[in-house]
């Protein structure tokens, strides 16, 4: 039976060089030149510490830094900015949680829109991804036609397509 999976994964060697692109494009930018800036990857966790001198230079920073992680081909929904950054002496800090891996929740609501979708297949949680099955590939194309037009919030990407 035709089968794919959804999955939600991000490239730990893109990230890294989407950040080192960031670091050095901000050390030759005027604005930035002489300024407090610091960002750090932390790859087991997935994770960006990330320190400017003001509020404005953080949101410049952020808006390069999803601008590059998009041209390695990281989805900006990969970053999330819902935690807010504070001030502590004299610097703004701020951690950025990179979303890799789907989560239960993600998953439930996965299922959730396939179901309501009324397309003949059948669905399955596996760990950190959800299997689609069909009888014909028709119906799983279809599936991932409409997964494009879903409000997830996270990156979605289809692997292992069978026939």
């Amino acid at each position: 039976m035709p089968s794919f999976d959804f999955v939600s994964k991000v490239d730990g060697q893109a990230l890294d060089n989407a950040v080192n692109v960031v670091q050095k494009e901000l050390s030759n930018r005027f604005d930035f030149k002489g300024t407090h800036l610091v960002i750090n990857l932390d790859k087991k966790t997935f994770k960006l510490h990330v320190e400017t001198e003001d509020e404005m230079k953080m949101k410049q920073l952020l808006d390069v830094l999803i601008s590059r992680a998009h041209k390695q081909g990281i989805a900006p929904e990969a970053f999330d900015l819902s935690k807010e950054g504070g001030i502590i002496g004299k610097v703004w800090k701020k951690e950025i949680e990179v979303r890799n891996g789907l989560k239960q929740e993600d998953a439930k609501k996965i299922v959730k829109h396939i179901k309501d979708s009324g397309l003949k297949v059948q669905v399955s949680i596996n760990d950190d991804l959800v299997r689609v099955t069909g009888k014909k590939i028709d119906d799983l194309q279809l599936v991932i036609q409409a997964s494009k037009g879903w409000n997830m919030e996270i990156p979605l990407q289809v692997e292992n397509m069978r026939s």
